[in-house]
């Protein structure tokens, strides 16, 4: 995974009213705001600590309900990121809004559609596994701790600002245009192609109290992950050509060495 396609860095050359472009800027610097307490948010809900609900918090629904319920929210989730992640949507987008704006739209929109899973969802507390150790316990949690590390880590090493919107309403405000993307593979992208993605799965499944609601929050998570890698790598292919088809011949995809 290099720069993400998800901003796109062709602002409109007509030169709009200044007001025009701080009512950007403000737009974009509240959806980052927004983007930047749901991903605090979400790795207490996970975690299942410091946040008023956790994954395995709730009333509890009778099982069919809340499995329902909890797909629902997630579908909804996965349906928004994926559609708005592609570039037909993006060129649909530029016809009626500055396309400056467009990637802030989109982390809104993710995050809401994240406060509304944590919101609505139902916990299922059956358990598929415990460990009580308080080494082993403590040294799961600490794996979780890195893979929200590699997360937030692996962003910056791309361009975490362009990444959640922010340099492109900053870029537009002060009226020039962004440089064309370019191929780059820092840090951890030198290891795997995806280690954004692998720090997710890492956090998803490091926990010492394994709930049902939480294996299949995992399970899901995890399984649209590898969807999400191939429509993306679609666009990086589409869009980099055989730079990236001989980046993906020679860097794993997750796992380095294996795939």
């Amino acid at each position: 995974m290099t720069m993400p396609l998800h901003s796109d860095r062709n602002f409109d050359l007509a030169t709009p009213s200044r007001r025009t472009r701080l009512l950007a800027l403000v737009y974009g610097l509240l959806s980052y705001a927004v983007f930047l307490g749901t991903f605090i948010y979400a790795i207490g809900f996970v975690s299942g600590v410091l946040v008023p609900k956790t994954i395995d918090d709730g009333r509890t629904a009778p099982w069919s309900t809340a499995l329902a319920i909890n797909l629902a929210l997630m579908s909804i989730f996965a349906v928004q990121h994926s559609g708005m992640a592609r570039r037909a949507f993006k060129s649909f987008f530029a016809r009626f809004f500055a396309p400056a704006v467009e990637r802030s739209t989109f982390v809104l929109l993710a995050s809401l559609s994240l406060i509304l899973l944590f919101w609505q969802w139902q916990p299922l507390s059956s358990v598929v596994w415990k460990i009580d150790g308080p080494v082993f316990a403590g040294a799961v949690a600490a794996g979780a701790a890195i893979g929200w590390i590699i997360v937030l880590y692996s962003t910056f090493l791309i361009s975490h600002f362009e990444l959640f919107g922010l340099t492109q309403v900053i870029t537009h405000f002060m009226g020039r245009v962004a440089q064309p993307i370019k191929f780059k593979t820092p840090g951890l992208y030198r290891l795997v192609r995806h280690p954004i993605y692998l720090g997710f799965i890492i956090a998803f499944w490091s926990t010492p109290l394994m709930t049902v609601g939480h294996f299949l929050f995992a399970s899901i998570t995890t399984g649209y992950i590898f969807l999400g890698i191939w429509l993306e790598e679609r666009d990086l292919v589409a869009f980099f050509g055989d730079e990236y088809r001989k980046y993906r011949e020679r860097v794993a995809m997750l796992l380095p060495g294996l795939f």
